[in-house]
């Protein structure tokens, strides 16, 4: 099978500023030097990560969506961030996966922070998303749940090779993003990449970024500070096949069934 090139942008999200922070992103991936299979942006990537969706969520079919379905097709990239959106009289703290036909899936954060009360406005979703896309399975999750690593958890039966978390990760709690992503790459045998955001927002909340590219063993191949940027890397499936055959600890892990 074909290697993976993975785009991710690590951006200063503007409170509360959909559309600045839609040119912003648009922006830094114009600074891409190369093609992508799949670019990564932030959680809540159009507002920062806030509890105002009764004035603040989209619909479904909203002005962000519009805008990942012209990226998507722009690059021939799937687009994949999460934002607020309101659906069937509900809130969604909703990540889309957008393809370049414009088609897309998506997946509702299950854990929801309830250190900042976010259940208090959002639904949890219930379901696990695991897309294939030009050869690889992925699956994507949003920021809290890089906590949680039975819904992380990889198998040998339905193997993901590379996990994503969207995030806005505060600069207080920088030392955990760092060790559960080596952590969630390492027990998971899978490319893991978390993607936060920088600066901060109207509460006095600071972000750090720290986004990281992790191989299967968790060794990094990208380990980016707290600056706006935009990267790009190829993932090795070569690499990864021969390590699982080398290394299949998977085959030994606990079954279990998520209710």
């Amino acid at each position: 099978m074909s290697d993976l090139t993975v785009s991710f942008v690590q951006a200063a999200l503007q409170w509360h500023q959909p559309e600045a922070n839609r040119a912003e992103l648009t922006r830094l991936l114009s600074q891409l030097s190369f093609s992508s299979d799949i670019i990564v942006l932030p959680e809540m990537f159009s507002t920062g990560f806030s509890m105002e969706a009764e004035a603040l969520a989209e619909p479904v079919e909203g002005p962000s969506l519009a805008w990942m379905r012209e990226v998507a097709a722009r690059h021939d990239s799937v687009v994949t961030g999460s934002l607020m959106v309101r659906d069937d009289g509900r809130f969604y703290n909703r990540l889309f996966w957008v393809r370049p036909d414009g088609t897309y899936s998506h997946y509702d954060k299950h854990h929801l922070f309830t250190f900042a009360r976010e259940q208090d406005t959002y639904t949890p979703g219930t379901a696990l998303l695991l897309e294939e896309w030009r050869g690889w399975r992925i699956r994507p999750l949003i920021c809290y749940d890089l906590r949680f690593p039975v819904w992380s958890r990889n198998s040998a039966e339905q193997p993901y090779d590379l996990l994503i978390y969207m995030a806005n990760w505060p600069a207080i709690r920088r030392t955990a993003w760092m060790t559960l992503l080596r952590a969630r790459a390492i027990e998971n045998l899978a490319y893991t990449l978390g993607v936060n955001c920088v600066g901060m927002d109207s509460q006095g909340q600071h972000y750090a970024g720290d986004s990281a590219l992790l191989d299967m063993k968790g060794e990094y191949l990208v380990e980016v500070g707290n600056h706006e940027t935009s990267i790009t890397r190829t993932l090795r499936r070569n690499e990864l096949d021969a390590y699982r055959r080398r290394f299949p600890a998977l085959q030994d892990a606990d079954p279990f069934t998520l209710l």
